[in-house]
Parts: C-alpha cells; sequence; structure tokens
C-alpha cells in the first residue's frame, strides 16, 4: 500500500464500490443491448456447431448430418435471445470488469501483491477466454454431432430444443473455461509450497483416471473418440502445470 494513499472511512468505500458496480452495470446492459440488436450475427455464431458445414467437421472429416432445433414454449425463443445476449454482454464487457475491480482493490494492496494480483488475474483470465473457444470450436460440436443425432430407435425422431442446445453451449463453456484455470492454480499452489512438481510426476496415471473420468462427466457419450478429444486438452494443462510448478519458487525461497 502507499504511504501517501489518503486514508478512506468505511462509508468512503462503500461510496467507490457504489460507483465501481454502477459502471460495471451500466457497461455491461450496454454490451448486451448491443447484443440483442444484432440477433441474426449473434445466434450465425451461436448455432453454427449445429450445422455439418462447420468448421470442426469440415477439419475433422465428419460426415453431413442433420440436426433440427425446435421451440417447445411460449416465451421461450425471447428469453433465449435475452439470455444470449446477457451473457455474450458479459463477456464482452469481462475485461472492463476486471479493470475496474483491480481499480477498486489496488489501493489495498502492496506493489509485491499488486504484481501478483495483476499476473494471476490477466493469466486466468486470457485461460478462461482459451476455454470458451476450445469448447466451442472443438468440444460442444463434437458433443452436439454424437448426441443429436443419437437414436436407441429408427422409430423415435430426434429434436432438440433450442432451450436444451443453449443451456448446454453455456454450462460447458463455464466448465472449460474453469478447467483452463488449472495451470493458473497450480501457480499459486506452487508460489505457496503447497504444491511440488515431483507429486504431480509422481501421481500422471492416478491423474489420467481422473482426466478420464472428469471429461466423461462433462461430456456423458459413449463415444469414446468424443472422450479422447474432450480429455486431450485437460492432460495437455496437466503437463503444462507440472512444467510451472517446477520453475515457480515458493514465496519464502525468492530472492
Amino acid at each position: 500500500m502507499e504511504e501517501n494513499d489518503v486514508e478512506l472511512s468505511f462509508w468512503d468505500h462503500l461510496d467507490v464500490l457504489r460507483g465501481s458496480l454502477i459502471k460495471i452495470i451500466v457497461v455491461t446492459v450496454l454490451c448486451g443491448i448491443v447484443a440483442f440488436v444484432f440477433k441474426d450475427q449473434l445466434f450465425d455464431v451461436i448455432l453454427a456447431p449445429k450445422d455439418c458445414h462447420f468448421y470442426t467437421y469440415k477439419l475433422l472429416g465428419i460426415p453431413a448430418f442433420h440436426i433440427q432445433l425446435v421451440n417447445i414454449g411460449l416465451s421461450e425463443q425471447f428469453m433465449i435471445h435475452m439470455k444470449a445476449a446477457m451473457s455474450f454482454g458479459l463477456l464482452c464487457a469481462s475485461p472492463y470488469i476486471l479493470y475496474v475491480l483491480y481499480k477498486f482493490i489496488s489501493p489495498a494492496l502492496y506493489k509485491r501483491e499488486q504484481h501478483y494480483a495483476v499476473k494471476v488475474v490477466g493469466s486466468a483470465y486470457v485461460l478462461f477466454v482459451i476455454g470458451i473457444l476450445v469448447n466451442y470450436f472443438l468440444i460442444f460440436p463434437l458433443t452436439v454431432r454424437f448426441l443429436g443425432t443419437y437414436q436407441v430407435s429408427d422409430q423415435v425422431e430426434t429434436m432438440l430444443s433450442i432451450q436444451s442446445y443453449m443451456d448446454t453451449l453455456l454450462m460447458m463453456s463455464l466448465v472449460f473455461g474453469i478447467v483452463f484455470e488449472i495451470p493458473v492454480i497450480s501457480w499459486l499452489l506452487a508460489i505457496f509450497g503447497i504444491l511440488k512438481a515431483e507429486w504431480m510426476s509422481q501421481y500422471r496415471r492416478q491423474a489420467v483416471v481422473v482426466i478420464l473420468i472428469v471429461a466423461a462427466v462433462i461430456t456423458p457419450t459413449s463415444d469414446v473418440f468424443t472422450l479422447l478429444i474432450v480429455s486431450l486438452p485437460i492432460w495437455l494443462l496437466y503437463e503444462i502445470s507440472i512444467i510451472i510448478v517446477r520453475v515457480t519458487q515458493p514465496v519464502g525461497t525468492e530472492v
């Protein structure tokens, strides 16, 4: 904390926090409104993974298929439009949100703590976005293709509801965004001397089993190919985390 900082009272801090929250809400709502207005472009992006001409299917040489989305509720499409617009607005506003929150918290931190905060938050944000992109371009399309075309019998026609499609996309995007935080969490644990690279290497086989279980839960499908595709990025994150932990010094040993 800076010695020349002006000491604020509890109510002054509340006023600053209220101003920060108002800024966050206004920017998020504005981004959401823009996304709401550009409905066609927004849903071109959202619905692209259900199309057999999507980039991932072309790259993997997956045969043509057809998935039919249906609406089964009176207000469902409007509510989904609202949810999609606000979710996209929140994602677009997230860099500004992190900046405002950091400006509010940073005066209470020492220089060294500010340095770590920037590195942690910046790395976590980048990895979260990467996780969302990996899900959108790889994991979600494969999941939709398998589950959307799976049939127990030719007598049963599959029609996927738009609500189910949207909820699955948002849920899996959030899950993979969180999963991609593994390197950051490992780095933090290594800094405080809680996690050792030797331990992670020693229990690598057990970690692979856990990764396969997590992948099976995330994508409840009997398709081995999809399971391996889901497991691969998580395993790579684990291996990267071992390297990060190995080169990271605990706080007490830093020069």
